[in-house]
């Protein structure tokens, strides 16, 4: 596995916590993993059909 380092505004990051907290989430890496894993799958699958993605650009 490669480290990534990013920068992330603050009142994500205290979602992503509150996710691990509550036990919803081992860690943040794995949240933000998770994440990634999402967004990869639902590009694949808009590929696929050709629609437009449900996640904004920031």
């Amino acid at each position: 596995m490669e480290r990534v380092t990013l920068r992330i505004p603050k009142q994500q990051i205290e979602e992503v916590e509150q996710m691990v907290e509550t036990g919803e989430y081992p860690n943040r890496s794995e949240a933000i993993r998770s994440a990634v894993r999402e967004m990869l799958a639902e590009e694949g699958s808009e590929k696929a059909s050709e629609k437009k993605r449900s996640w904004a650009k920031v």
